[in-house]
């Protein structure tokens, strides 16, 4: 009788064990998302919004710019129209993150280098200090390719308004509104075809880059559509 009980013990373990197996291969894979949301406010909430809807036109988008790159050259937003970018803000003395947020960026101008549809934008914090010398050192030092990345300089007060009401790159503002506190940001921001905001990303992770260059995908396909 004991044996018994014993056998039927043994069984009922096996079979519990072999539901579980067969329910976790069938268990679906959890899939990547197959749209980017819009960003419209600072405090980045995503939303999906159909072409159809009524507050499709009214997408937040980045404003008009001219500002001055590392070979001395005007870039505007007219440089970036009808292309995928990724926006982001340093200054060149920086002894913190803005090496990984610049070896992240090279990693992004490595993987679409020969793609015209992508390309890359960072704007300086530290204008007054970052001259265009400054930033062709700079530029040279990290490998920026200018036909692909764009590191500009220009008004201070012109950039931060940017940085901070266009790409809601600067929590302190947010919490603060204090106008001349220095901007550092960690953020990747990616800017559609229309210069609209389609993800944030922490710049200073190499993990982020390779969602970040998923996401660009994404875009493209998009764009393709």
């Amino acid at each position: 009788m004991k044996n018994s009980n014993i056998l039927a013990i043994l069984l009922f373990l096996a079979l519990s064990v072999s539901c579980k197996t067969e329910n976790k291969e069938k268990a679906p894979l959890k899939k990547e998302i197959s749209t980017l949301p819009f960003f419209n406010t600072g405090d980045f909430t995503p939303e999906w919004i159909s072409i159809d809807d009524k507050t499709y036109s009214d997408i937040h988008s980045i404003p008009d710019f001219s500002f001055i790159n590392q070979d001395g050259l005007e870039v505007t937003q007219d440089t970036y129209k009808g292309k995928i970018y990724v926006a982001d803000f340093f200054f060149t003395s920086c002894t913190g993150i803005c090496r990984s947020l610049s070896l992240n960026m090279k990693i992004l101008q490595e993987e679409f280098m020969d793609d015209p549809d992508v390309y890359l934008l960072s704007h300086s914090v530290t204008p007054s200090m970052d001259s265009v010398p400054v930033l062709k050192k700079y530029a040279k030092d990290y490998g920026v390719n200018s036909k692909k990345w764009n590191l500009v300089t220009g008004d201070k007060e012109v950039i931060y308004e940017l940085a901070r009401t266009a790409y809601f790159s600067d929590e302190d503002f947010v919490k603060t509104k204090e106008a001349s506190e220095f901007i550092h940001t960690e953020n990747f921001l990616l800017i559609d075809a229309k210069g609209r905001i389609r993800g944030v990303y922490n710049g200073t992770l190499q993990l982020e880059a390779k969602r970040l260059i998923r996401h660009i995908k994404l875009l493209k396909a998009e764009m393709a559509s």
